[in-house]
């Protein structure tokens, strides 16, 4: 008999949805594959294709299909949104300088420093203990000018969800663009530039059942962006290249279905959640839930345990059949906390014994009791290992 694999990872990616794959046939063999920039008819099929991708999308985060500018995925939009902004915003004569939150995403922050090396500047927003972004920092970030501020929407690793149309109004009425990374919130979360007046917005595939290699980048004012990448002036020139045709659509269908599940999923997964944290603390009463003190999307779960460290973990969950991820970095042998843990103020020895938990579609009750019944010896056998090399 095969083992059951229990996946807890969906924060990091997500299988192709069966009604995506079905979609995306006809754009990968002899019906649409043709180049949306040319005129013949296998041209026509492929951007009638596209077109139809743009509206899904555009429908899905309430936005305009002319809005939509499709990327490589979400490191690739996170990137064009900040040094894009910064680049337009030193062609105006403005300030060559972004905002960026220490808990975004390493696109996001890799971003930020790119705009320092090209001889601009960075200011790095703290946040509170909870992940928030600190308020006062922002003010003084507004004050000094910036071409942009960008905070996630939905932190990655700790689920916090951060008060973005709050956010997004302060940066308006002081007359700065605002990005958000909404690569984990979409789907978890409610989701519409309709209710959150932010300029750019990004979005990426695998997160939501599409395919990886496939993302977004909402653009509500062309003027706001400059092109990172130069070529043949697709999508209005700001994203030039031949579009990923068969992924794009993928990403219309995922989009459409992850906004009208979005939720009766989230409501599921907020029972899971609970249900996996109610029982991690009982089996191991001193763990730690990170970020319990704020908001949380309900997709994501981040546990310390105390004693251990996260690879070790890791390494035997992955050998109990369990999947799951940590925020830590291995640096030349010694596990390094996330910098998203040290950023909220997490002491080092928690932050080395952090483990994240992150459900998706297929996600049941079953995924938190194979947790629950293989991690008292998991923890009790990386304790006693560590107790012994810590002598």
């Amino acid at each position: 008999m095969t083992k059951r694999i229990t996946y807890l990872d969906n924060a990091a990616t997500t299988p192709v949805r069966p009604e995506v794959l079905e979609a995306m046939l006809p754009y990968l063999g002899k019906e649409a594959f043709g180049n949306p920039s040319s005129a013949h008819r296998f041209g026509r099929a492929a951007r009638a294709g596209l077109e139809e991708a743009k509206r899904a999308v555009a429908g899905a985060v309430g936005a305009e299909p002319n809005q939509v500018v499709f990327t490589s995925g979400g490191t690739e939009a996170d990137n064009l949104a900040i040094i894009g902004a910064a680049l337009a915003a030193k062609g105006r004569g403005g300030p060559f300088r972004v905002a960026v939150s220490a808990t975004e995403h390493k696109a996001g922050l890799a971003a930020a420093h790119a705009v320092k090396h090209l001889g601009g500047d960075e200011i790095i927003l703290p946040v509170t203990a909870s992940g928030q972004v600190d308020a006062e920092a922002l003010a003084k970030a507004l004050e000094h000018g910036v071409a942009i501020v960008s905070v996630m929407w939905v932190n990655n690793e700790i689920g916090t969800v951060q008060p973005v149309a709050d956010l997004a109004t302060r940066c308006r009425e002081a007359g700065v663009l605002f990005h958000s990374d909404a690569v984990q919130a979409f789907g978890k979360v409610p989701v519409s530039l309709r209710d959150v007046d932010c300029t750019l917005l990004t979005i990426s595939g695998h997160k939501i059942g599409a395919p990886k290699g496939v993302g977004a980048l909402i653009v509500r004012d062309r003027k706001a962006v400059e092109a990172i990448i130069h070529g043949g002036g697709q999508q209005f020139g700001i994203r030039p290249g031949t579009e990923n045709v068969p992924g794009i659509i993928g990403l219309g269908v995922a989009a459409r279905l992850a906004a009208e599940e979005q939720q009766s999923l989230a409501t599921r997964l907020h029972e899971l959640r609970d249900e996996l944290e109610r029982r991690l603390v009982a089996i191991v009463p001193d763990a730690v839930i990170n970020g319990w003190q704020g908001k949380r999307a309900p997709h994501i779960s981040n546990v310390s345990i105390p004693g251990t460290d996260s690879e070790a973990l890791l390494m035997h969950l992955d050998l109990a059949g369990i999947a799951c991820s940590s925020g830590s970095a291995c640096s030349t042998g010694a596990v390094e906390p996330s910098h998203v843990l040290t950023a909220m103020g997490v002491p080092r020895e928690l932050g080395v014994a952090a483990l994240r938990f992150s459900f998706g579609k297929d996600s049941t009750l079953e995924d938190v009791e194979a947790v629950s019944a293989a991690l008292p010896k998991i923890v009790e056998k990386v304790r006693s290992l560590s107790a012994v090399l810590h002598r």
